[in-house]
């Protein structure tokens, strides 16, 4: 089976034969898949009234466990956005009635961002969309091709999820 990146690859082949172009086979599918997958995503979210963003934040609260609340430290690392972004979109979303700002009893200067019932049950019927948007993508893999494919991809993941804060 042929794909846009096959024909793309052999036209540079052609016109640079004195470059090599195998890096193209890998990045640039995986660039394809990125917009496919944006787009799913984006079909999810929306489908549930909320923007990409909002859903990062939501389930990165989710994800923390009951009481499903987090410093915007930590929201900041989770989501790596500014913190005059993370305040914009805490507010944002407080005025949505999604989340609650808290007190935090360790710091009294401190607050904690926690997620209300209605932002719990927005993020996890978000998130069921989106698996059922993503499993439709990953339907021609077999369980054990899925398996060797995010092993692949973790080895080129892993080092730019460790690369140390500031880099």
């Amino acid at each position: 089976m042929e794909d846009e990146v096959d024909r793309l690859v052999a036209a540079w082949r052609r016109e640079r034969p004195d470059l090599d172009v195998e890096p193209l086979e890998v990045l640039s599918r995986v660039s394809r898949l990125a917009r496919h997958l944006d787009r799913a995503r984006r079909i999810a979210f929306a489908e549930h009234a909320l923007e990409p963003w909002e859903f990062d934040v939501l389930t990165s609260l989710r994800r923390a466990g009951a009481p499903y609340q987090l410093s915007p430290g930590q929201l900041l690392t989770q989501t790596l956005v500014t913190s005059g972004t993370m305040t914009n979109r805490i507010d944002r979303l407080a005025k949505k009635g999604l989340v609650e700002r808290l007190p935090d009893p360790s710091d009294r200067r401190g607050v904690l961002v926690r997620l209300t019932a209605e932002g719990r049950d927005r993020a996890d019927q978000a998130l069921a969309g989106l698996l059922a948007q993503e499993r439709a993508i990953l339907v021609e893999l077999s369980s054990a091709q899925r398996a060797d494919l995010a092993g692949l991809l973790r080895l080129l993941t892993a080092p730019f999820d460790n690369v140390p804060a500031g880099l």
